[in-house]
């Protein structure tokens, strides 16, 4: 086209959409033929703008009912009123229910869980727990009382305390003898006495034997149940203050080759006996059975000593 004025146009001429609405159509306006515009036999007919209404049956031909210009079939409805393209979900297969319906019950024969079953296995559960404390308990019980109930078993030969001291000099069986050298087994000559007037001594009563440092003072003890000739060891407990002493030993009537030493181990002041007391010891060889020990006081001895215990070992031990 050029600019002027080139005489009435034809509705075509000015919207080739004419014939759609209600104006152009008026005007003259002709869809073009062989169908929808651009596509002939298009399955997607245009039709004019207002034509189609929902709900209605077509028009003769199969033609939808036609409408006027601007006045289109409604979308919508009013609020709350339903929309023909929009379907409820309730009219769908497997919709929610419509509001204010409540849901259909299960059918017949569908069951919910089994609570009753339940609730009888946590009550087993829970018998069975305490039946097992209880059980525990009883258990407990009867050990303690068995316990409670035993008697304390004697102590062994390792466990016995060291026997009190005693005059006799016949050891028990398996034992050596031991002996109170004031006891009534002891034979005493030279001026040996019995005593008790210093503290410390083990024997019975606190009695010791005192008086040795004089020539020719002796303790003689007579032992017997020795199991088997050999080497023994003879232990002497005694009180020893000042210097150094030493006495003689005889076995059987024979002079032992050495002396038996009362050393002064607690450095005790001179005639402190209280605090001197010791023990010594020298290795005779005696006979099996009956045997006779003597520690005397000969020339050259030193023999202010107060003597308490004497005792025997087999073999060649020093404690």
């Amino acid at each position: 086209m050029t600019p002027g004025d080139n005489g009435a146009s034809t509705p075509e001429d000015d919207d080739p959409f004419g014939y759609l609405y209600a104006d152009g159509q008026a005007r003259g306006a002709q869809p073009p033929s062989g169908g929808g515009y651009g596509y002939p036999n298009s399955v997607s007919r245009v039709r004019t703008v207002g034509e189609r209404r929902y709900g209605q049956q077509p028009g003769p031909s199969g033609q939808p009912p036609q409408g006027t210009y601007g006045q289109g079939i409604p979308q919508q409805g009013a609020y709350g009123q339903p929309n023909a393209h929009y379907q409820a979900p309730e009219t769908l297969p497997g919709g929610a229910p419509p509001a204010g319906r409540r849901p259909a019950p299960p059918a017949p024969g569908r069951r919910g869980p089994n609570t009753k079953g339940l609730l009888i296995g946590a009550i087993a559960v829970v018998a069975a727990v305490v039946i097992g404390i209880g059980v525990a308990m009883i258990n407990d019980n009867t050990d303690d009382d068995k316990a409670g109930n035993q008697a304390t078993p004697a102590p062994t030969q390792s466990q016995s305390q060291s026997p009190s001291p005693s005059g006799s000099s016949s050891p028990t069986a398996g034992e050596l003898p031991k002996t109170d050298a004031a006891s009534g087994s002891v034979q005493l000559s030279g001026g040996a006495a019995p005593a008790s007037d210093v503290q410390g001594a083990q024997a019975a009563g606190g009695t010791y034997v005192g008086g040795l440092n004089t020539a020719g003072a002796s303790v003689t003890w007579t032992v017997d149940n020795i199991p088997e000739a050999g080497a023994y060891t003879l232990f002497a407990r005694y009180s020893a203050t000042g210097e150094d002493q030493s006495m003689t030993v005889s076995v059987n009537g024979k002079e032992f080759g050495s002396k038996i030493g009362f050393r002064n181990w607690r450095s005790a002041a001179k005639g402190d006996f209280a605090k001197g007391w010791t023990h010594s010891y020298v290795w005779p060889s005696l006979d099996k059975g009956r045997n006779t020990i003597s520690i005397s006081c000969q020339p050259g001895d030193k023999c202010d000593v107060l003597l308490d215990q004497m005792w025997i070992k087999k073999g060649h031990v020093t404690g």
